[in-house]
């Protein structure tokens, strides 16, 4: 086993070396992910064809801060899998803000992760509307934001502008088909980094083949 990077961890498991984090809630599974115990610590594996960010890292994540006590908003939480494991790496000392606005895998992230882990705060609210999630406080470190819609970069923008700490970091889901399905997906990636320029810079865009078609992941830093 090694440390992989602030909080994620390589794992040697059925021969092959995969990607794991250390379990907050132990025992408690999100996904039907394999647990595994190492010298009395237990590992969940993170499944890179189930999470985006684990994809990520897998395809060469080069900025990682995501750490021990981290706050970060996550926006499009859906059933959970990946704020789980971003759980694991902030710890009882970090805070995750959860967004979303879907009720039945609202319901699925409430039963399956926020209900275990203290260090999520579920906000079922709709990412458009940031003035309306009372219960975050303070700015926060990362903004996280996978969400299926045309205007997700203007959604991400407009929730950096609100609660992103200067020098904080923007990690964008680009899921092309929900944008525009008549253009090529490079071309629309391009269009969304343009759109960010303003106010961040661009640190790394990573193509999420083959465990996400048509995705990409952005990472920027905000300058405000």
């Amino acid at each position: 086993m090694e440390e992989g990077n602030q909080g994620f961890f390589w794992i040697k498991s059925e021969g092959e070396r995969k990607l794991a984090t250390e379990n907050l809630v132990v025992g408690n599974q999100v996904y039907k992910e394999k647990l595994i115990t190492k010298k009395r610590i237990e590992y969940r594996l993170w499944e890179p064809f189930r999470s985006k960010l684990a994809a990520a890292i897998m395809n060469g994540l080069e900025v990682f801060p995501f750490q021990n006590k981290s706050t970060v908003l996550y926006l499009g939480v859906s059933t959970g899998t990946t704020i789980s494991h971003i759980s694991d790496i902030v710890g009882p000392n970090g805070i995750i803000f959860g967004i979303e606005h879907a009720s039945r895998v609202a319901r699925d992230f409430l039963d399956r992760v926020a209900t275990y882990r203290k260090n999520i705060i579920p906000i079922l609210q709709d990412a458009r509307k940031p003035k309306e999630y009372f219960s975050i406080f303070g700015k926060v470190d990362v903004v996280y934001v996978d969400i299926a819609q045309p205007d997700q970069t203007e959604i991400a923008i407009t929730n950096c502008k609100m609660y992103l700490k200067k020098n904080g970091y923007l990690f964008l889901v680009i899921k092309t088909r929900s944008i525009d399905v008549t253009k090529p997906p490079k071309q629309i990636i391009n269009e969304e980094i343009q759109k960010i320029k303003e106010n961040f810079d661009i640190l790394q865009t990573i193509d999420l083949h083959p465990y996400d078609k048509d995705h990409a992941i952005l990472i920027a830093k905000f300058q405000v």
